[in-house]
C-alpha cells in the first residue's frame, strides 16, 4: 500500500492573529511532503510512526461525534499489517507535520469524505475545517483545523474569519529578485507552550488592544498587497508587521535571533516573521533582494519558499 501524497504548508500571514479571527494566508509548501506507507518489517521512525498512528486510531475511535465518521476496521487492519506514515515534515517546524498526516487518514478512512473534486462551497470548507480542526486537536490539545484542510486541499486559502474561509489564487511566481524564504532556527518548537504565552497575554488590555488594531491592521494589509501582487507597498506593510511582532511577541522568538531580526528591520535586507506558533523551527522571511539576504544571513540555512 501506498497513499497519495500530501503537503506541506505555510501560514504567510495571520499566526496568532487567526485565533482571534482575524485574517490569514496559507499556502501549500511542496517541497516537504508525507503518504501512507505499509512495510513487513517495522523498524526506526516506521516504528514509532506506526505505534503513533495506533494511538490516533484509539483517539479517533473514541470521538462520538455527527461531523464524521471512519471505517475504523479497515484502519485498524491496515495498522496491524504495518501501515506508517512516510513524511519529509519536519516536526515542530511550523510547517504542518499533523496537518499532512490528518489529512491522508481523512482521505483513506473517513465514511462519505467531502472530495478535491467537488465544488468546494463555503459550508463544504467550514464542514472540512471542523472535522479536521476535531482529528488534529489530538495533536496540540486545540487545533484550528487550516492546516490539514491546506494539506488535503492543496491549494492556498485565504481566511476571512473563523467562518469565512475560500480557495485563493496567488500571483504566478516571477524570476525576481524578491522571495519568501524559510530561515532555519535549528531548534524544535512545540505548539502548546507558546498558544499558553499568547494567551496569558491575552489577559492583558493593552496587548489585546494591539493585536487587533495594530496587528490585525498590518496583517490584512499584508494579505492584500500580496494577493494583489502589489511588492513595493507589501514590503513597507511586511516591514511594519515585523517590528510589531518583535516588540510584542518576543516569547515566540527564540533568543538567539532577536539581535538577527532586529538587523534585517535596520538593514532592510530581509524582515523577518513568525512561522506557526514560533518558539523555534522555521522563522518566515521576506526580501526585495534574496541574493541581498543570503550574504546578509550567510551562517544560517535558508530556503527557498516563493519567487517575486
Amino acid at each position: 500500500m501506498k497513499g497519495p501524497l500530501f503537503y506541506a504548508k505555510i501560514l504567510l500571514f495571520g499566526e496568532y492573529g487567526i485565533i482571534k479571527d482575524s485574517k490569514g494566508l496559507a499556502i501549500p509548501f511542496n517541497a516537504y511532503r508525507g503518504a501512507l506507507k505499509t512495510t513487513e518489517v517495522l523498524e526506526g521512525n516506521s516504528k514509532t510512526s506506526n505505534e503513533n498512528l495506533f494511538k490516533f486510531y484509539n483517539y479517533i475511535s473514541a470521538l462520538n461525534s455527527d461531523l464524521v465518521s471512519f471505517n475504523l476496521k479497515e484502519f485498524k487492519t491496515d495498522l496491524e499489517k504495518g501501515m506508517y506514515f512516510d513524511s519529509s515534515i519536519p516536526q515542530g517546524y511550523g510547517v504542518g507535520s499533523s496537518g499532512a498526516l490528518v489529512a491522508s487518514i481523512y482521505d483513506k478512512y473517513a465514511n462519505n469524505k467531502i472530495t478535491v473534486l467537488e465544488n468546494l462551497t463555503r459550508d463544504k470548507l467550514l464542514s472540512l475545517k471542523e472535522v479536521f480542526s476535531l482529528m488534529e486537536s489530538f495533536f496540540h490539545g486545540k487545533s484550528s483545523g487550516l492546516d490539514p484542510l491546506n494539506s488535503y486541499l492543496s491549494l492556498p486559502i485565504l481566511i476571512n474569519s473563523k467562518e469565512n474561509i475560500e480557495p485563493a489564487g496567488i500571483p504566478s511566481q516571477k524570476e525576481g529578485k524578491g522571495a519568501v524564504f524559510l530561515l532555519d532556527s535549528e531548534q524544535i518548537g512545540e505548539t502548546e507552550p507558546m498558544v499558553s504565552i499568547f494567551m496569558n497575554k491575552m489577559k492583558n488590555e493593552g496587548f489585546r488592544k494591539m493585536l487587533s488594531e495594530e496587528f490585525s491592521a498590518s496583517t490584512d494589509a499584508c494579505i492584500e498587497d500580496f494577493l494583489q501582487g502589489n511588492v513595493k507597498s507589501l514590503f513597507g506593510n511586511v516591514k511594519n508587521l515585523s517590528k510589531i511582532v518583535l516588540k510584542n511577541f518576543k516569547p515566540m522568538i527564540p533568543d538567539a535571533f532577536h539581535k538577527v531580526w532586529e538587523k534585517g528591520i535596520k538593514t532592510n535586507d530581509y524582515y523577518l516573521k513568525l512561522c506557526g506558533s514560533g518558539g523555534g523551527g522555521y522563522i518566515l522571511g521576506f526580501t526585495e533582494d534574496f541574493s541581498k539576504a543570503q550574504e546578509s544571513l550567510k551562517d544560517y540555512k535558508l530556503e527557498l519558499v516563493y519567487r517575486f
